[in-house]
Protein backbone atom coordinates (compact mmCIF):
# COMPACT_ATOMS: atom_id res chain seq x y z
CA UNK A 1 0.00 0.00 0.00
CA UNK A 2 1.67 3.21 -0.79
CA UNK A 3 1.69 5.93 1.18
CA UNK A 4 -0.46 8.58 -0.67
CA UNK A 5 -3.18 5.39 -0.07
CA UNK A 6 -2.51 5.25 3.69
CA UNK A 7 -3.23 9.06 4.08
CA UNK A 8 -6.41 8.92 2.02
CA UNK A 9 -7.57 5.81 4.37
CA UNK A 10 -7.20 8.28 7.20
CA UNK A 11 -8.62 11.64 5.55
CA UNK A 12 -11.96 12.47 7.77
CA UNK A 13 -15.45 11.67 6.21
CA UNK A 14 -16.33 15.15 6.92
CA UNK A 15 -16.38 17.06 3.84
CA UNK A 16 -17.21 20.28 5.08
CA UNK A 17 -13.67 22.06 3.55
CA UNK A 18 -14.43 20.77 0.16
CA UNK A 19 -18.15 21.97 0.47
CA UNK A 20 -17.21 25.19 1.83
CA UNK A 21 -14.44 25.84 -1.07
CA UNK A 22 -17.37 24.90 -3.53
CA UNK A 23 -19.57 27.83 -1.94
CA UNK A 24 -16.28 30.04 -2.37
CA UNK A 25 -15.73 29.23 -5.82
CA UNK A 26 -20.05 29.61 -6.92
CA UNK A 27 -19.79 33.21 -5.73
CA UNK A 28 -17.02 34.40 -7.02
CA UNK A 29 -18.39 32.95 -10.31
CA UNK A 30 -21.59 34.71 -9.28
CA UNK A 31 -19.10 38.19 -8.88
CA UNK A 32 -17.21 37.96 -11.91
CA UNK A 33 -20.24 37.50 -14.20
CA UNK A 34 -21.41 40.62 -12.37
CA UNK A 35 -18.17 42.51 -12.45
CA UNK A 36 -18.29 42.03 -16.29
CA UNK A 37 -22.41 42.55 -16.75
CA UNK A 38 -21.54 46.03 -14.89
CA UNK A 39 -18.20 47.07 -17.34
CA UNK A 40 -20.25 45.96 -20.02
CA UNK A 41 -23.42 47.98 -18.62
CA UNK A 42 -24.27 51.09 -21.02
CA UNK A 43 -26.08 53.25 -18.86
CA UNK A 44 -23.55 55.31 -16.10
CA UNK A 45 -26.14 54.89 -13.41
CA UNK A 46 -26.93 51.43 -13.60
CA UNK A 47 -23.46 50.71 -13.82
CA UNK A 48 -22.80 52.35 -10.55
CA UNK A 49 -25.57 50.42 -8.97
CA UNK A 50 -24.07 47.13 -10.08
CA UNK A 51 -20.52 47.96 -9.40
CA UNK A 52 -21.62 49.28 -6.13
CA UNK A 53 -23.29 45.85 -5.30
CA UNK A 54 -20.51 44.01 -6.03
CA UNK A 55 -19.37 44.77 -2.07
CA UNK A 56 -22.34 42.19 -1.20
CA UNK A 57 -20.47 39.42 -3.32
CA UNK A 58 -17.26 40.30 -1.20
CA UNK A 59 -18.85 40.24 2.04
CA UNK A 60 -20.14 36.71 1.53
CA UNK A 61 -16.74 35.61 0.63
CA UNK A 62 -15.37 37.46 4.06
CA UNK A 63 -18.11 35.17 5.50
CA UNK A 64 -17.01 31.98 3.99
CA UNK A 65 -13.25 32.29 4.85
CA UNK A 66 -14.22 33.15 8.25
CA UNK A 67 -15.95 29.42 8.39
CA UNK A 68 -13.19 27.98 6.92
CA UNK A 69 -10.66 29.81 10.04
CA UNK A 70 -13.65 28.44 12.27
CA UNK A 71 -13.56 24.61 10.86
CA UNK A 72 -9.73 24.75 10.91
CA UNK A 73 -9.98 25.35 14.65
CA UNK A 74 -12.24 22.99 15.42
CA UNK A 75 -11.39 19.86 13.08
CA UNK A 76 -7.53 18.19 14.41
CA UNK A 77 -7.80 16.25 11.13
CA UNK A 78 -8.00 18.13 7.87
CA UNK A 79 -8.05 16.59 4.44
CA UNK A 80 -4.88 18.46 3.33
CA UNK A 81 -2.40 20.41 5.36
CA UNK A 82 -3.40 22.87 7.11
CA UNK A 83 -1.34 25.10 5.58
CA UNK A 84 -2.67 24.70 2.32
CA UNK A 85 -6.29 25.18 3.46
CA UNK A 86 -5.29 28.19 4.40
CA UNK A 87 -3.45 29.33 1.46
CA UNK A 88 -6.30 28.21 -0.89
CA UNK A 89 -8.36 29.84 1.36
CA UNK A 90 -6.70 33.28 1.82
CA UNK A 91 -6.02 33.53 -2.47
CA UNK A 92 -9.49 32.98 -2.55
CA UNK A 93 -10.69 35.77 -0.63
CA UNK A 94 -7.58 38.22 -2.25
CA UNK A 95 -9.70 37.48 -5.40
CA UNK A 96 -13.25 38.82 -4.08
CA UNK A 97 -11.30 41.60 -2.33
CA UNK A 98 -9.69 43.26 -5.64
CA UNK A 99 -12.51 42.71 -7.33
CA UNK A 100 -14.46 44.65 -4.81
CA UNK A 101 -11.37 47.07 -4.53
CA UNK A 102 -11.13 47.56 -8.41
CA UNK A 103 -15.13 48.56 -8.57
CA UNK A 104 -15.44 50.74 -6.15
CA UNK A 105 -12.20 52.59 -7.57
CA UNK A 106 -14.38 53.10 -10.86
CA UNK A 107 -16.59 54.54 -9.19
CA UNK A 108 -14.68 56.67 -6.41
CA UNK A 109 -12.93 58.18 -9.88
CA UNK A 110 -16.23 58.74 -11.41
CA UNK A 111 -15.40 56.89 -14.38
CA UNK A 112 -17.90 57.74 -17.15
CA UNK A 113 -16.69 55.43 -19.88
CA UNK A 114 -15.14 51.62 -19.48
CA UNK A 115 -12.42 51.53 -22.07
CA UNK A 116 -11.38 48.26 -24.03
CA UNK A 117 -8.63 47.91 -21.35
CA UNK A 118 -11.22 47.01 -18.96
CA UNK A 119 -13.54 45.18 -21.73
CA UNK A 120 -10.64 42.80 -21.86
CA UNK A 121 -9.37 42.40 -18.79
CA UNK A 122 -12.92 41.53 -17.36
CA UNK A 123 -13.03 38.80 -20.13
CA UNK A 124 -9.84 37.28 -18.89
CA UNK A 125 -11.00 37.74 -15.19
CA UNK A 126 -14.16 35.75 -15.85
CA UNK A 127 -12.64 33.13 -17.68
CA UNK A 128 -9.64 32.61 -15.04
CA UNK A 129 -12.46 32.55 -12.32
CA UNK A 130 -14.26 29.89 -14.25
CA UNK A 131 -11.02 28.11 -14.15
CA UNK A 132 -10.64 28.22 -10.50
CA UNK A 133 -14.24 27.03 -9.45
CA UNK A 134 -13.82 23.72 -12.14
CA UNK A 135 -10.49 23.40 -10.25
CA UNK A 136 -12.34 23.67 -6.81
CA UNK A 137 -14.70 21.34 -7.71
CA UNK A 138 -12.64 18.54 -8.83
CA UNK A 139 -10.51 18.35 -5.81
CA UNK A 140 -13.55 16.41 -3.69
CA UNK A 141 -12.38 13.52 -5.39
CA UNK A 142 -9.58 14.04 -6.96
CA UNK A 143 -10.63 11.32 -9.42
CA UNK A 144 -10.31 13.75 -12.36
CA UNK A 145 -6.33 14.65 -12.37
CA UNK A 146 -6.26 15.90 -15.63
CA UNK A 147 -9.56 18.35 -15.49
CA UNK A 148 -7.62 20.12 -12.52
CA UNK A 149 -4.02 20.47 -14.24
CA UNK A 150 -5.96 21.47 -17.17
CA UNK A 151 -8.06 24.35 -15.17
CA UNK A 152 -4.79 25.33 -13.10
CA UNK A 153 -2.66 25.48 -16.57
CA UNK A 154 -5.53 27.58 -18.30
CA UNK A 155 -5.69 30.25 -15.48
CA UNK A 156 -1.49 30.60 -15.98
CA UNK A 157 -2.18 31.37 -18.98
CA UNK A 158 -4.98 33.51 -18.66
CA UNK A 159 -2.52 35.83 -16.04
CA UNK A 160 0.05 36.02 -19.01
CA UNK A 161 -2.88 37.62 -21.66
CA UNK A 162 -3.35 39.71 -18.78
CA UNK A 163 0.04 41.23 -17.80
CA UNK A 164 0.51 41.21 -21.63
CA UNK A 165 -3.06 43.57 -21.86
CA UNK A 166 -1.67 45.57 -18.91
CA UNK A 167 1.26 46.38 -20.77
CA UNK A 168 -0.51 47.47 -23.72
CA UNK A 169 -2.40 49.59 -22.06
CA UNK A 170 -0.06 51.31 -19.84
CA UNK A 171 1.92 52.08 -22.82
CA UNK A 172 -1.03 53.69 -24.69
CA UNK A 173 -2.22 55.74 -21.66
CA UNK A 174 0.84 57.24 -21.64
CA UNK A 175 1.50 57.87 -25.07
CA UNK A 176 -2.01 59.42 -25.96
CA UNK A 177 -3.27 60.50 -22.34
CA UNK A 178 -3.02 64.28 -21.82
CA UNK A 179 -4.70 64.62 -18.60
CA UNK A 180 -2.39 63.65 -15.94
CA UNK A 181 -5.12 62.51 -13.19
CA UNK A 182 -7.11 60.47 -15.52
CA UNK A 183 -3.74 58.73 -15.98
CA UNK A 184 -2.99 58.07 -12.45
CA UNK A 185 -6.33 56.59 -12.27
CA UNK A 186 -6.81 54.72 -14.87
CA UNK A 187 -3.34 53.41 -14.09
CA UNK A 188 -4.81 52.24 -10.88
CA UNK A 189 -7.66 50.18 -11.95
CA UNK A 190 -5.91 48.46 -14.84
CA UNK A 191 -3.26 47.27 -11.97
CA UNK A 192 -5.83 46.44 -9.60
CA UNK A 193 -7.58 44.22 -12.12
CA UNK A 194 -4.46 42.74 -13.27
CA UNK A 195 -4.26 41.39 -9.64
CA UNK A 196 -7.13 39.61 -9.76
CA UNK A 197 -5.99 37.80 -12.01
CA UNK A 198 -2.45 37.01 -9.98
CA UNK A 199 -4.73 36.22 -7.31
CA UNK A 200 -6.30 33.25 -9.34
CA UNK A 201 -2.88 32.22 -9.90
CA UNK A 202 -1.74 32.31 -6.56
CA UNK A 203 -5.41 29.60 -5.49
CA UNK A 204 -4.18 27.16 -8.81
CA UNK A 205 -0.74 27.32 -7.47
CA UNK A 206 -1.86 26.07 -4.18
CA UNK A 207 -4.30 23.59 -5.37
CA UNK A 208 -1.33 22.30 -7.68
CA UNK A 209 0.82 21.68 -4.42
CA UNK A 210 -2.32 20.10 -2.96
CA UNK A 211 -2.76 17.42 -5.69
CA UNK A 212 1.05 16.99 -6.07
CA UNK A 213 0.76 15.66 -2.15
CA UNK A 214 -1.76 13.57 -1.99
CA UNK A 215 -3.09 12.65 -6.10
Amino acid sequence: MGFNTIIKAFLPKDKVFYSIFEQVGANLKEMGAAFRAAIEEQDPTRRTQMLRALEDGEHRNDELTHKIFVELGQNFITPFDREDIHYLATSLDDVADFIFASSKKMVNYQVKEMDDFMKGMVIIIQNSIIALDKALHELRNMKNLRAITEACVQINSLENQADDLLDEAIIKIFATSTDAIELVKLKDIYQDMEIITDKCEDAANVIESIIIKYA
